[in-house]
């Protein structure tokens, strides 16, 4: 009796040494199918500006509309720089600095215009709440200052939204670019790095870098109104925090 115990006992150990050694094989195989499938989200964001998803641009992604048609007749006007640095809540920089003039050099943005901002409002309340009150900012980082000038003389300096992909987007042959989106309350920021086809890396890739940290950064605008005292109504102090910002 005492010998066939043995072998029961030995033949318990040896079946659980194979269970053991078969759940942990199970595991790591979904150990590896995590890290294969892992979502870009959760991975590394320290990559290479080369790595950006450049597509040419009758292949990026353009605007969104959804059902709310009628925004595509609402215009959006070209911000100067300080209007840039005030609405990504960018530190003043010194007057009396060199490099105070040099901030984003290769960027244009695009900014509702007044009547935007109103109609928002307008058509929100028309529709008792259905229509939405978001309004889009466009921000376009160009590799090179030189290519920025180049395009600013063929864009419009006002366009209504729904030919902003034909004609800014599409518009631009012989480029690639890589697409950003953020929602931020009320604005949804669309960031778009821009760049000649067959160019390797992005030149300007700290500017790109700085003003996605920017938006990122941001707080939810509640009430994009404040927008309204730019650039010709009475300014909002430029190191208040208030500027369209929820603190």
């Amino acid at each position: 009796m005492a010998i066939t115990d043995t072998n029961k006992n030995k033949k318990k150990t040896a079946s659980t040494k194979k269970f053991t050694n078969l759940m942990e094989e199970k595991e790591k195989k979904k150990h590896n199918k995590k890290q294969k499938h892992q979502h870009p989200n959760q991975q590394s964001t320290s990559k290479p500006s080369s790595d950006f998803s450049f597509k040419p641009s009758s292949e990026v992604k353009g605007l969104r509309f959804g059902g709310q048609f009628i925004v595509k007749s609402f215009t959006i006007r070209r911000a100067r720089p300080l209007e840039l640095l005030k609405v990504l809540s960018y530190p003043a920089t010194n007057k009396n600095s060199n490099n105070s003039k040099a901030a984003f050099p290769s960027t244009t943005a695009f900014l509702p215009t007044n009547f935007t901002i109103l109609a928002h409002h307008a058509w929100h309340t028309l529709t008792l709440g259905l229509g939405t009150k978001k309004s889009k900012v466009l921000l376009f980082v160009f590799e090179s200052e030189s290519m920025k000038l180049a395009v600013d003389r063929i864009w419009p300096p006002e366009i209504p939204l729904g030919e902003v992909n034909k004609k800014l987007i599409r518009g631009l042959n012989g480029c690639e670019m890589a697409r950003f989106k953020f929602r931020k309350g009320c604005i949804t920021f669309y960031v778009y790095a821009v760049r000649r086809v067959g160019n390797l890396g992005f030149s300007c890739a700290d500017d790109l870098k700085m003003i996605l940290q920017s938006v990122v950064a941001l707080n939810d605008f509640l009430d994009h109104t404040a927008m309204l005292a730019m650039p010709h109504q009475r300014s909002i102090n430029y190191a208040s925090p208030q500027v369209a910002m929820a603190h």
